[in-house]
């Protein structure tokens, strides 16, 4: 018998009819001989919803107010599908995030998890029960309800997995699985049996917005083996963990794009200690994040800084900038929001001369220039104008022979 803790999305659960599908699947994994905790989202829009809600009373409504107000939405899948439950015979008790001790810190709208107490959740298996329990919420220190943030019920579902050391944890979502590329820019990509968890960090972390990046470092830190399946067909999934036979193995497990970037260059700047954080404190002070960071000395004594901020932070990031040019005497701030990133991961690239070699040749080939190159052990990543990105996309996935099965080394 094994444990397992099944996650669903919102759209997983967002009517009558859907939460009956979930019901049938759980009944399923139950009578295969598995104890089984569910963690549930609110119904799809049902979030959204409540913040119009609340914002028609007031603009900007207490952030404590807003998490008992969201929290509700997930209290209402979890009784639902209970009583689902009931009606196919199945035994089971729905939990909030309070009930199991889902403990946090105080931030609201967007808590880390503490730790969560297995006692209750341990009372409910052994007697043979399913525990549905609702995703995204738990309780501070302070007696407070808290809400993860966006996404939480992902990290929810993988915390509760470790805590009780389950043997996998499966995120049931609107999509079969993790994709070697997003399909509506390839329809060639394939669906990938398993990825390991850097790979998928990687991924995340460059605009695959198949689980919430909270969800698989909290897994890759406590090694609980994550599945992505499909509400809607059946399917075997991915299945995300550690594996150490593949650092041998496949060289490039995907691609991955943000369309979302901006690219802001600080000219002629002094090249002494201390420049870079001159630069970047007004801008981390601003809470914008910073990724792609390249510093290259131009002579006579003087650098040029480049970094890269969302799209939504570029106007706010430029004027910031602006001040620090004049305070450093640099020369001039320029800018472009009409860049894409276009990032190969796989963990075995660096022990395959020739990776780098293939992805600049065929971008070249294509006609499209890069403005920005960024490197890890498993990706690179490139800046390229964002008419391009579709392109360059296909183009990679066709070169890396991304759309077959890849042979395994001997």
């Amino acid at each position: 018998m094994a444990l397992i803790v099944q996650k669903y999305g919102g759209t997983s659960v967002a009517n009558v009819e859907r939460i009956k599908v979930v019901a049938d699947k759980v009944k399923a994994t139950r009578d295969a001989g598995n104890d089984v905790v569910v963690v549930l989202s609110a119904m799809s829009g049902e979030t959204n919803r409540m913040i119009a809600l609340a914002k028609e009373l007031n603009a900007t409504p207490s952030a404590r107010e807003m998490d008992v107000l969201l929290t509700t939405g997930e209290q209402t899948t979890i009784a639902l599908l209970s009583m689902a439950l009931h009606h196919l015979g199945v035994d089971a008790v729905s939990m909030t995030g309070d009930q199991i001790r889902m403990k946090t810190d105080a931030s609201h709208s967007k808590a880390r998890i503490l730790d969560v107490e297995t006692e209750n959740l341990q009372a409910h298996i052994k007697a043979g029960r399913v525990v549905v329990v609702a995703g995204f919420q738990g309780r501070c220190e302070n007696n407070n309800i808290t809400t993860l943030g966006r996404g939480g019920s992902d990290t929810s579902a993988v915390a509760i997995a470790a805590a009780l050391k389950a043997d996998e944890c499966q995120i049931y979502t609107d999509v079969d699985g993790v994709y070697t590329t997003d399909p509506r820019v390839e329809p060639n990509a394939r669906r990938l049996d398993s990825i390991t968890f850097e790979e998928m960090l990687e991924m995340a972390s460059l605009g695959t917005k198949v689980l919430q990046i909270r969800s698989v470092e909290f897994a890759g830190k406590y090694n609980v083996p994550l599945r992505v399946l499909s509400s809607f067909k059946d399917g075997g999934g991915t299945l995300i963990s550690y594996e150490e036979n593949k650092m041998e193995s496949p060289v490039i497990s995907g691609i991955a794009f943000n369309r979302d970037e901006a690219r802001l260059t600080l000219s002629g700047v002094p090249d002494q200690p201390t420049v870079a954080a001159q630069i970047l404190s007004p801008i981390g002070d601003a809470n914008i994040d910073v990724d792609m960071i390249v510093q290259n000395t131009v002579g006579n004594g003087k650098t040029d800084f480049t970094f890269t901020v969302h799209r939504d932070d570029y106007l706010e990031a430029k004027v910031l900038l602006e001040t620090v040019c004049q305070e450093l005497k640099a020369e001039a701030v320029q800018g472009n929001n009409e860049i894409a990133k276009v990032s190969i991961v796989g963990v075995g690239m660096w022990n395959h001369p020739g990776v780098a070699k293939t992805m600049f040749e065929t971008l070249g080939e294509e006609g499209i220039n890069i403005h920005q190159i960024a490197t890890s052990e498993i990706k690179i990543s490139v800046l390229v104008d964002s008419k391009y990105l579709e392109l360059a996309v296909r183009a990679l996935h066709k070169a890396f022979e991304l759309a077959t099965e890849p042979k395994e080394e001997k």
